[in-house]
């Protein structure tokens, strides 16, 4: 093989390097079906334990009320149902709230206050959880945000798997309720049907759940004292490291579709940045503590098996977490190619982008079909999620000549032999391009004067880009070894139920 030829075929691999996380993608849909046959509900029964509610707050007094009353309100016994609620240290008038919910609701709320706050989430939730078991009353603990408004009928839709001694924590579906949500909350509600709603259903069936819910994660006694009676300070992902050590130590985590939970959800680019580099950051983490995990066979462990170690899983974790380097590789690769053998970058170009289409139908279309009430808020958030300018190079590898000869031509123009070598270019290099140029929705977002452009460039970048650069940024951040802080997205209660 000449030198040519393998500078060629290396181009090529790293062509489909980048179409990995696609092909997850669409493995993962696929399995969304599935999960009508294979279910936990087959081995869940009616079955309502007494469960302690732990509800971390720092400056919550904007949302507390409003929380506090729908769980009060939760077709659950009320004999059954104690909320703790740890005061962070708050400054401002959370304790007022709590005391007063308290006084309305003798003996089932409850307000802890730390004396020195700051720390932390998992902190914050660990003062919670040492006060709930040092009480024999508590059979399963439920820990939740201060912001979130459970449905009527959803604490009884999870307890209902506990029946199943060999289920350890159960999650729900975490839905953006906001009354009036911007463009930014839209496209978060549409991410979180992908995210959750389809995603943890193929994990369901899969019997791998890579995360339970920071806002709503429900534990049974005998699995939270068995992983340490205490929740992980040492990474950002506090959620994750806990659904991970439930299933190392053979406890299956469930996800619940049907147990639907409001949350408020930023609406603006730089407060979603601050909060997903938060998330990215703690999977980093999460990548590296759990490294004896990836990619070994399902080893039998009490209680059955866990299927975190299995090839299908850690393809699917590793598309999402090494998705800005499959960016980066797919672009280089085409661009490469362009430059030593265009015909093999037009046939690579094309067959991607198909691929890519092809994708991007199946799922919106099977995410917009899987819940109706966020469909009908975020469809339009649904369909341009990759960009307005992702769906013009989709556009171009389905109808090639559209945009260098039929569109021109229809304005009584003719692209010149330049003009098409760089349109060409700029059609390879788009997605590397889309998250280079992310950093300017946030950059535009915080200053005033520019802030009007935000949104329109969010729509024309994509959603999609913008959380890869976050990804991205999470990474070098990490590598420098930039503080880890929990820094809360600011809430301001806009919940609707």
């Amino acid at each position: 093989m000449s030198g040519h030829d393998a500078l060629v075929v290396a181009l090529v691999v790293l062509v489909l390097l980048g179409a990995v996380p696609v092909l997850a993608g669409i493995l993962q849909y696929a399995l969304v079906p599935v999960h009508a046959w294979r279910n936990h509900l087959r081995d869940a029964a009616p079955y309502l334990p007494r469960v302690v509610v732990v509800v971390p707050a720092w400056n919550e007094g904007a949302v507390l009320a409003a929380s506090l009353e729908r769980l009060m309100r939760l077709e659950y016994p009320p004999d059954r149902l104690r909320v703790l609620v740890v005061d962070d240290a708050s400054t401002d008038d959370t304790p007022d709230v709590v005391l007063a919910k308290a006084a309305e609701h003798p003996g089932r709320i409850v307000h802890l206050r730390r004396a020195h706050g700051g720390q932390g989430k998992a902190h914050t939730l660990n003062h919670g959880i040492a006060h709930a078991l040092a009480d024999d009353w508590m059979q399963a603990l439920l820990i939740m945000d201060a912001d979130v408004i459970y449905r009527p009928d959803s604490l009884r839709r999870m307890t209902r798997h506990l029946a199943d001694e060999r289920v350890g924590a159960v999650t729900a579906f975490i839905r953006e309720g906001s009354g009036r949500p911007g463009s930014v909350a839209r496209f978060i509600g549409y991410e979180y049907v992908t995210a959750q709603a389809a995603a943890r259903r193929a994990q369901n069936v899969l019997g791998a759940m890579a995360c339970l819910a920071g806002g709503a994660q429900l534990h049974s006694r005998a699995n939270l004292e068995a992983i340490g009676g205490r929740i992980d300070t040492s990474t950002l992902a506090e959620d994750t490291y806990t659904t991970f050590l439930t299933q190392l130590d053979g406890r299956r985590v469930v996800f619940e579709p049907a147990a639907v939970v409001l949350a408020e959800e930023p609406d603006s680019v730089r407060a979603l940045w601050k909060q997903r580099v938060r998330w990215a950051r703690g999977n980093v983490q999460i990548t590296g503590t759990f490294e004896h995990v990836w990619f070994r066979r399902p080893w039998p462990v009490r209680r059955g098996g866990q299927r975190l170690g299995s090839w299908t899983f850690g393809v699917i974790w590793f598309s999402v977490y090494l998705l800005p380097v499959a960016i980066v590789a797919a672009s280089i690769g085409l661009v490469g190619l362009h430059l030593v053998a265009q015909t093999t970058a037009l046939v690579a170009f094309r067959s991607l982008w198909w691929l890519a289409v092809a994708a991007y139908v199946f799922i919106t279309t099977v995410t917009l079909l899987l819940d109706g009430e966020t469909a009908r808020r975020s469809w339009f958030q649904g369909l341009t999620f990759p960009g307005l300018l992702a769906l013009v190079v989709m556009s171009a590898a389905w109808f090639p000549g559209l945009w260098e000869d039929t569109v021109p031509g229809l304005l009584g123009l003719r692209m010149s032999d330049a003009g098409r070598d760089a349109w060409q270019l700029a059609l390879y290099a788009w997605p590397l391009l889309a998250m280079l140029l992310a950093p300017l929705v946030r950059a535009c977002d915080g200053v005033r004067a520019l802030r009007v452009l935000s949104v329109p460039l969010l729509y024309v970048i994509g959603f999609g880009p913008v959380l890869c650069a976050i990804t991205l940024d999470a990474y070098v951040k990490q590598w420098r070894g930039a503080v880890a802080v929990w820094d809360k997205t600011e809430k301001t209660g806009r919940v609707v139920g």
